[in-house]
């Protein structure tokens, strides 16, 4: 089974219908009776969960059905619709999270008209005020309502990008003069890593088995992770330059780490880009290829040996990631215009 099995799953026909409860309805899906009103959402209690998933499926005939998780009890909310209509302008206390599973879906974004395709993400920022468009066009779109402090938990303990998500989180969350949402647009086999993900949390969500807490969380981990290394995001000039360097930054730290055993594959495999994009982004940040950066480094590194060991040439070769001894000699004499014993014997006369 696959993310919009399950979003179908919550919302089929043999799921009982919601009816009388009008309160729980209009937080499912509320259409728009105000040009002035502004609501703001609260997180639901939910027996004191930390996340909840909404789902929304429009069918052809322009029937809504809506359906909320953690619940006691299944439940599904239809709303037919006869014409095209936008939600009632609001906002949440928390952060939401929508997804386009199938489809398209439109919202109104602090006074933007923005439409999102399948496989494409909003992240909406508390306090930001929006519609939601519901037309003629089928689509499936998934929302997670994520509590505050449970993001901050994610921002704060996630080790694999943690440079890079810190700058997300402020990117939406300590900027607010900038911006209050990012817009997700997947890159090469970045939708079915996040689907996969998706589908495993909603599932933690539907089931609510024990443990639950730390199995959503860590789910939550690896969702923010793939969105901060496999998607492109829109961002102002000054912030993308930034998120630029801090890519750059932990792609160098991570070569200088590895750098007698590093190849351009195994960057690709740790941060999730296409090969040639390491060589872009290291030439605009310091004029060489990639190869001629590992190249570099290693040659320092065979340098410090060189002065600060007994080690045989052969030996420094080898340590820096260099088995062919003759190769190591000619880029060597490329960059000092003389042999490795004879760079030895010079400063250690």
């Amino acid at each position: 089974m696959e993310l919009l099995d399950l979003c179908l799953q919550m919302t089929a026909q043999n799921i009982p219908r919601l009816a009388g409860d009008k309160k729980l309805q209009t937080r499912l899906v509320c259409p728009e009776y105000s040009k002035s009103a502004r609501e703001v959402k609260t997180f639901p209690d939910l027996n004191k969960h930390r996340i909840f998933a909404l789902c929304w499926n429009l069918d052809r005939g322009r029937t809504l059905m809506s359906a909320m998780y953690p619940s006691k009890h299944p439940f599904c909310y239809q709303l037919k619709l006869d014409r095209d209509i936008k939600t009632q302008l609001h906002t949440h206390d928390y952060i939401e999270l929508a997804y386009v599973v199938r489809g398209e879906f439109a919202q109104k974004i602090l006074g933007k008209d923005i439409t999102f395709s399948q496989g494409d993400l909003c992240l909406i920022d508390k306090n930001c005020f929006h519609q939601d468009y519901i037309g003629s066009t089928p689509a499936v779109v998934l929302f997670l309502g994520i509590a505050n402090d449970m993001f901050t938990e994610i921002i704060q303990e996630n080790i694999a990008s943690g440079k890079i998500l810190s700058f997300l989180n402020a990117a939406i969350l300590k900027q607010k003069d900038l911006r209050q949402y990012l817009c997700f647009h997947p890159g090469p086999a970045a939708a079915p890593a996040l689907e996969e993900c998706l589908y495993w949390l909603l599932k933690e969500l539907m089931e609510n088995p024990t443990g639950t807490h730390y199995i959503r969380k860590g789910l939550l981990m690896r969702i923010f992770d793939i969105l901060s290394t496999r998607y492109e995001f829109n961002l102002s000039s000054d912030q993308q330059k930034a998120k630029n360097w801090l890519i750059f930054e932990e792609i160098t730290q991570y070569i200088r780490q590895h750098y007698a055993t590093v190849t351009i594959q195994e960057l690709s495999r740790i941060f999730h880009f296409q090969e040639d994009y390491f060589n872009r982004i290291i030439k605009s940040k310091t004029g060489m290829t990639y190869s001629a950066y590992v190249k570099n480094i290693r040659l320092e590194h065979a340098q410090e040996l060189l002065l600060n060991t007994n080690m045989s040439i052969e030996d420094v070769a080898s340590t820096v990631g260099y088995e062919n001894r003759s190769f190591f000699y000619r880029i060597f004499e490329e960059k000092h215009h003389m042999t490795p014993s004879a760079f030895r014997k010079q400063h250690h006369p």
